[in-house]
């Protein structure tokens, strides 16, 4: 069977580009009867030559099955597909402040997305959810049969035993105290605002005795969220980071914290526990799923509940030492064989 991979996305460096770039490593490892063709058109995700100019890019490859990564399959796309549903953040956290489109047209978009992804998961011979909780999700919000769905897990980044240079200089990020992490986007849902919060109760009712490093791709809402961290020297935000960087970044950090509200799997933050970083998570969504007895979890809307999980996750050596202990085990689930071997089986159960 040759089977076809929407591969735009390989090489971000983040998000699906991570999930895309494990994909294909894998897949290309293993001995299999299937024959794989990696797509890379230069054509941009989510616009309309997408929808006109993928069809035929597939039809050319002569694919007999069509993996899509994301829900943005091509509306006159009518071959047989396999696709990924990471999450139905915009089904649940819209973001109208974001586009620069009026609250008409942005309305008529939104409609039109819900409309595709209802579309596409009806269509779709089936259906790759990254979490138990996705899959519960799905099945609620858009009556998708469960047995329609196979929770795959895709495995944590991790580079560690490459991130030996103790020399390396964060003086460019402006980091000269021990830190705590962040690592991802500024999307409302990903509760940041309330993070500052908490961690200005830390500063002042706590410690004071390090920073919070925030790094993330700009895009309109981390610019927006720039204006409110200023004049805080305790908080720097430092854009997106390269991988020889960010792996550094986690060995050298102190505890990672992740307060988000709603995630389809969370992997930042194994990404953390991957490198040995003592890890604090909002109770929310996947996340206790995911990270299991590997992070020391917080209500997300209680700010001075957060600021006391991060004092305690900085300081508390009995805690941190548990932490790092459990993560070995919960990563014990997260293999990137296993993410490949089970999305060959999703391939085969599809045909």
């Amino acid at each position: 069977m040759r089977i076809g991979i929407d591969a735009r996305m390989m090489g971000k460096g983040y998000g699906l580009g991570r999930y895309v770039e494990e994909l294909v490593a894998q897949l290309q490892q293993m001995e299999s009867d299937h024959e794989f063709v990696f797509l890379q058109p230069d054509i941009s995700w989510y616009s309309i030559e997408e929808q006109f100019k993928m069809p035929s890019v597939i039809k050319k490859a002569q694919v007999d099955l069509m993996h899509f990564p994301h829900w943005n399959v091509p509306f006159f796309y009518r071959g047989p597909f396999v696709v990924t549903i990471h999450d139905l953040t915009m089904y649940h956290y819209p973001r109208p402040e974001a586009t620069t489109l009026g609250p008409i047209l942005f309305w008529i978009k939104d409609v039109a997305h819900r409309m595709l992804i209802r579309r596409v998961v009806r269509k779709a011979k089936h259906i790759i959810v990254a979490s138990e909780f996705t899959k519960q999700d799905v099945h609620s919000t858009l009556g998708v049969p469960l047995d329609k769905m196979t929770v795959i897990y895709q495995a944590p980044f991790c580079k560690a035993h490459e991130a030996d240079n103790t020399t390396h200089d964060f003086a460019k990020y402006g980091i000269d105290k021990p830190f705590v992490l962040y690592v991802g986007a500024a999307y409302p849902h990903k509760n940041l605002e309330r993070l500052l919060e908490a961690w200005k109760i830390v500063e002042d009712e706590y410690t004071d005795q390090y920073q919070l490093v925030l790094a993330g791709k700009e895009n309109y809402f981390w610019t927006r969220l720039r204006s409110s961290i200023a004049e805080r020297q305790s908080i720097k935000y430092i854009g997106f980071v390269p991988d020889e960087d960010l792996t550094l970044l986690y060995k050298r950090a102190s505890l990672f914290v992740f307060p988000s509200l709603y995630e389809g799997f969370g992997l930042p933050p194994l990404e953390a526990m991957a490198h040995d970083v003592p890890v604090v998570s909002a109770n929310s969504s996947c996340l206790p799923e995911v990270l299991g007895e590997g992070a020391l979890y917080f209500n997300p809307e209680d700010i001075h509940h957060i600021a006391r999980m991060i004092y305690q996750g900085l300081t508390d050596e009995d805690v941190r030492a548990e932490l790092r202990a459990n993560a070995g085990r919960e990563l014990s689930r997260y293999t990137a064989r296993n993410f490949g071997l089970q999305t060959m089986n999703v391939y085969t159960l599809a045909a």
